[in-house]
């Protein structure tokens, strides 16, 4: 059973169904535009029509991920007969009309509307982290703004809050489109953002104006994938790191997700769906980083862990009758999703796998069996994750991520700010030679690599159970567990256990019932089954945080879409197929360090230690 996205991406077709019933769906009418006369059909808006016959219409609110607000003008056109001029995006047309998109009136209007902006954006653009990827700097290119025909603010208005490890706000820089709100409000149902005041007074605001690390922001970074400027961005540690690199002291190591490889070549002009990884290992090693590891090592030591964990669990519930295990096992590696939990049901907490994420996983392993191996001092080494996701930065300073006797992980690197890395160090990624992963985290399977995508970790899971339980490859062709991808918001199906081993003849057969949800939008909807008693039955569930999971972060490429999403996705999926080891349980590494290091094995007195934490009901975790 699938169920569709719940948020805007999704609800806007359903939007047009009740235009559509009047005359029949599909219904067209026969407009003119610009003079020429085309069929549409009923309930398209304007700028849907003109983007469909190639007419470009200037926006600054509209996003394809977003619902429609009509609030900058930006996409004004003029329809004959109507006193004023009309929103592209918000105006359904349900009846011939004439319509012209850049008579002179349109075009002064538009113009004005750009200078009306830039009268009140404090700040020089070429000092600006959005520099030559602004909307409204590209837009006062398209019409020749070469002037402040309404004046320009000359002192900051607001105080730039870096209360944040995640997200910064620059609210000197914000045009009011209301994008973070509608992100922030309807595709994640947080709510931390919102208008206030009138007029000159109005501005986006928290609750009672309290900075972003006081208030219920779950770091996500959704907010900033949609802004047109820079008035949000991530809170870049790339000057520490660069300190770090040249520092000889330091022994510096990066690990890097799957996600930003999948998407790190937009920024290189690229289009989206194409893996930079090999260049990417070439460019970190050119830029001084002594390690470069493979975060897919440690996504494999997460199967190991959690997929044992709910084996435990459903050997409690169903041999031992335990009555206190909580069933489904909630997947715990966006932290995104953690701290939702966190603030909005943090009385459901215990049903979270105990596992550690696999980012703060490596940072663990590093700093206790690399740091033995290599024979380094673990306070010499500076760890850095390369992720698609501005949460990262928030989950590694989290003061319990320090099983490892110091902080596990130092800094978190969104896909962004590496961009912004190589470039300073003059390298041009797409005309790198290949290299690989360093060892001995150089090798991981193909499970641990499609993590990248929403159903990732429920696919790696269910390889790896099936196969433990059954000593059978999961039965589907070439592996490929179609039923978790895709980007339904929802998707719903089960696997038979049968002939089972004997160590789980318990489970002979158990119909293995498994949810895939993406977006913490979607993730309020399952928690409300839970509430209501519909997951009964359900075993294993997988949360991620970001639309599309981890290739539509918070710190990926900016711009986002649905589309995009799908072609990284599409990038991870046809990289992994390619590779020599699929199964998590197979990476001969991760046989390799519970043979040496974590010998009493996954779920293990050591391995909890290091790899997984405690949650409590107080809105907080521990280790």
């Amino acid at each position: 059973m699938e169920k569709e996205l719940r948020s805007p991406v999704s609800q806007r077709p359903m939007e047009m169904k009740n235009i559509h019933s009047a005359t029949g769906i599909g219904a067209t009418v026969t407009i003119e535009l610009n003079g020429v006369r085309i069929p549409v059909q009923l309930g398209k808006t304007i700028l849907d029509v003109c983007r469909e016959n190639e007419i470009h219409i200037p926006t600054l609110c509209y996003h394809d991920d977003l619902c429609i607000a009509g609030n900058c003008r930006m996409c004004v056109v003029e329809v004959e007969g109507m006193r004023t001029l009309q929103a592209a995006c918000a105006f359904p047309i349900t009846s011939p009309v004439k319509i012209k998109t850049f008579s002179d009136k349109v075009r002064k209007a538009r113009k004005h509307i750009v200078d009306l902006m830039l009268s009140e954006h404090y700040g020089e653009c070429y000092s600006c982290v959005r520099n030559n990827n602004c909307e409204l700097q590209t837009l006062a290119k398209e019409y020749g703004v070469d002037s402040y025909e309404f004046g320009h603010v000359c002192e900051s208005r607001f105080e730039v809050d870096k209360s944040s490890y995640a997200v910064v706000r620059d609210m000197d820089k914000c045009i009011l489109c209301r994008r973070c709100v509608r992100t922030c409000i309807d595709l994640q149902e947080v709510g931390v953002l919102e208008a206030i005041n009138r007029g000159y007074d109005t501005k986006i605001s928290t609750f009672m104006d309290k900075p972003l690390a006081d208030v219920i922001c779950i770091n996500c970074g959704q907010c900033i994938n949609r802004c047109p400027t820079g008035a949000l961005h991530a809170n870049d540690p790339s000057d520490e790191i660069w300190k770090a690199i040249e520092d000889p002291k330091k022994h510096v190591v990066l690990q890097t997700a799957p996600s930003p490889r999948a998407a790190i070549g937009e920024e290189f002009g690229l289009p989206a769906g194409i893996s930079m990884t090999g260049e990417l290992n070439t460019a970190v090693k050119r830029m001084g980083f002594d390690r470069v590891f493979d975060t897919n090592f440690t996504a494999d030591l997460t199967i190991m862990e959690e997929g044992t964990e709910l084996l435990n669990r459903l050997k409690k519930a169903i041999v031992d009758k335990d009555t206190s295990v909580m069933l489904p096992q909630f997947t715990s590696c966006s932290p995104g999703w953690v701290k939702f939990i966190e603030h909005f049901y943090p009385e459901f907490l215990d049903y979270l796998s105990t596992a550690k994420s696999p980012q703060q996983m490596f940072g663990s392993v590093i700093k206790t069996f690399y740091a033995k191996e290599e024979g380094i001092d673990p306070k010499d080494i500076v760890t850095v994750a390369l992720m698609p996701c501005a949460a990262k930065k928030f989950e590694c300073n989290r003061p319990e991520m320090n099983s490892s006797g110091y902080k596990d992980v130092d800094y978190g690197l969104t896909t962004r700010e590496m961009a912004k890395m190589i470039r300073e160090a003059g390298l041009r990624l797409p005309e790198l030679p290949k290299t690989n992963f360093d060892e001995p985290f150089g090798d991981a399977s193909g499970a641990g690599l499609i993590f990248g995508a929403t159903g990732g970790v429920m696919e790696a899971a269910l390889r790896t159970v099936y196969e433990l339980v059954t000593g059978r490859p999961v039965p589907f062709e070439g592996l490929n567990i179609d039923v978790c991808r895709g980007m339904k918001g929802i998707k719903e199906a089960s696997v038979k256990l049968e002939n089972c081993k004997k160590d789980y003849s318990f489970l002979e057969g158990v119909e293995l019932k498994f949810i895939v949800a993406h977006g913490t939008a979607n993730a309020k909807h399952v928690m409300e089954m839970l509430i209501k008693g519909e997951l009964n039955g359900y075993h294993f569930v997988e949360i991620m945080g970001c639309p599309g999971g981890c290739i539509g972060g918070g710190g990926q490429p900016i711009p986002t879409s649905d589309l995009i999403r799908k072609m990284r996705a599409k990038a991870i999926y046809e990289e992994e197929a390619t590779m020599p080891v699929r199964k998590s349980h197979e990476n001969p590494r991760i046989k390799y360090i519970y043979d040496k290091f974590l010998t009493d094995g996954p779920c293990g007195k050591l391995s909890h230690k290091l790899l997984h934490t405690k949650y409590v009901k107080r809105g907080k975790y521990i280790n």
